[in-house]
């Protein structure tokens, strides 16, 4: 019996629109057995009240893996047990990882910014590789922050320009890409 491709689906968008919930529904399509990686850390009021309304959208009985940064190595034991996953989102994870062992951004080098971005990229080359080899389908929701204006400081710029870069590379290596505007996918790629 040969085993199927995984299914990987990257749905992008701008805030609040409605991202989240259409790769809720997505997911349906994909598999019977779905997990739910989340990598948003609950540090402040706001996103603690963020998270808790994500919660209460989603079916209790699919499994949570609170994976902050590096999700590539936890995606093995994610596969035992569930078939199709929703990441949700690359940007939220993006921020871990760049602040991982930076915070003062004003001050980098742009040799150094450019190790950490190539880093991530790295990170999230092997997510997917991973994601593939082990055969499990994925929603990937992730943020458009491109389509406004020339951030005004330098941590904004880097990090409108990594996410560009990061949804450029998981893209190219998704099945299929939808936009979400007002809460309307439209099928991309």
């Amino acid at each position: 019996m040969k085993l199927m491709k995984s299914r990987i689906v990257l749905v992008t968008g701008g805030a609040r629109s409605g991202k989240s919930s259409f790769a809720e529904e997505h997911v349906l399509q994909l598999g019977e057995r779905i997990g739910y990686i989340a990598t948003a850390e609950p540090f402040d009021e706001g996103m603690q009240d963020r998270i808790k309304k994500h919660i209460s959208q989603r079916p209790a009985t699919w499994p949570t893996y609170e994976c902050y940064q590096e999700i590539s190595p936890e995606i093995q034991t994610i596969s035992t047990s569930c078939d199709v996953v929703i990441l949700d989102c690359i940007t939220v994870m993006l921020t871990n990882l760049m602040f991982k062992n930076e915070m003062d951004w004003e001050t980098l080098s742009r040799s150094r910014i450019d190790e950490i971005e190539q880093y991530i990229l790295e990170e999230v080359t092997q997510l997917i590789e991973n994601m593939r080899e082990h055969h499990l389908n994925a929603v990937i929701v992730t943020n458009e922050v491109g389509a406004g204006i020339v951030p005004e400081n330098r941590l904004s710029r880097v990090f409108r320009d990594m996410a560009g870069r990061v949804n450029q590379l998981i893209s190219k290596q998704s099945d299929d890409v939808y936009y979400v505007v007002s809460g309307i996918p439209i099928k991309i790629k």
